[in-house]
């Protein structure tokens, strides 16, 4: 969570009185947020672990760039977790459609 917050693709609440429910995703740092969204791009068509991701939330009926924002938040995390555990992307053998 701290992660995607640094980043800017967590969703902040910014609830008053009159105003719920709205979630936003903005802030963080737009250079680093720049660089994910275009390798996001590229990973919904060449990935097939976000491809599938992607594909599954479009379906379901959200708009293309809110699925988009969850699969930059997604591969962040992927990320992070490479990098906490010293490890190289690891291709399964089956990737669920």
């Amino acid at each position: 969570k701290q992660i995607a917050a640094l980043i800017g693709v967590a969703p902040l609440a910014r609830d008053s009185g009159t105003r719920r429910g709205k979630r936003t995703v903005w802030g963080g740092r737009a250079p680093v947020r720049a660089v994910l969204y275009m390798g996001t791009l590229v990973a919904t068509r060449r990935n097939p672990v976000i491809r599938a991701f992607y594909g599954r939330l479009v379906t379901a009926g959200k708009p293309k760039n809110v699925a988009l924002i969850a699969c930059m938040r997604k591969l962040l995390t992927i990320l992070n977790a490479m990098m906490r555990t010293n490890t190289t992307w690891l291709q399964s053998a089956e990737v669920p459609a």
